[in-house]
């Protein structure tokens, strides 16, 4: 049988890339601009709320800064819970991922016990790659139940 099932080999490994979302950039964007305006439209007095408010727009915009300047990274899931998962080429101890909607968030911690965040936003993850991630963890999750066997 030339097709028989032992004879295919393993699953590939999954690999995602991450950068930062253009749209979570807007947002931030957008928030450091509302926050000042929202200070100033408050009942605060003016003396406190100018500072307040170009504290609020000056924190806003070195979050937006800061995310944009984030470097790219490689995530690499091994195939079917077999094998290291890897974050940058370094491998991790544990990595969860986690759904709200359309965003896709990694939780991953390596093997020096540092903690790793990653959220891929639809503009970074488009819906055949989430599909793609779905599908890899749900065969993960398939690979390490444990199946009773029958008397």
């Amino acid at each position: 049988m030339p097709h028989c099932r032992d004879s295919l080999p393993g699953s590939a490994p999954f690999r995602l890339e991450w950068r930062p979302s253009r749209w979570l950039l807007a947002a931030l964007l957008a928030l450091s601009l509302l926050a000042p305006l929202s200070v100033l439209g408050s009942e605060l007095a003016p003396a406190l709320a100018w500072p307040l408010a170009l504290a609020a727009a000056g924190h806003g915009l070195r979050l937006a800064w800061t995310e944009a300047g984030r470097a790219p990274r490689r995530l690499v899931l091994a195939a079917g819970g077999s094998g290291t998962d890897l974050l940058d080429g370094k491998p991790l101890r544990a990595c969860h991922v986690g759904w709200r909607g359309p965003l896709a968030f990694v939780h991953a911690i390596d093997r020096d016990g540092r903690s790793h965040r990653l959220a891929w936003w639809p503009d970074t993850l488009p819906a055949p790659l989430r599909r793609e991630l779905r599908l890899a963890m749900a065969a993960r999750m398939a690979s390490r139940r444990v199946r009773p066997m029958a008397p």
